[in-house]
């Protein structure tokens, strides 16, 4: 039994195709982004696990990811700008 000589299976996937065509750069630009929140994500667990940053630490948490991932390194002066003002 061939799914896409019979069935909607040639539609779905004919559909699926234009959709990655279509929505290409947008697709690329959010695992862009997701990639990079992880690796902030994994930064910030490494600061507060760090005996380094005791008076600087910063909750392990997905705002904080996007943030670093977002703006990178002056993300982090942003959050710590934040903490700062904020205590």
């Amino acid at each position: 039994m061939n799914v896409f000589a019979d069935g909607p299976g040639l539609s779905i996937l004919i559909a699926a195709v234009l959709i990655l065509v279509i929505f290409r750069r947008p697709l690329l630009w959010l695992g862009k982004l997701l990639v990079r929140s992880l690796l902030g994500l994994g930064f910030l667990a490494l600061w507060s696990q760090s005996g380094l940053a005791a008076g600087l630490a910063l909750g392990v948490n997905a705002f904080n990811a996007v943030t670093l991932g977002l703006l990178g390194l002056p993300g982090l002066g942003l959050l710590l700008l934040f903490r700062w003002v904020g205590t």
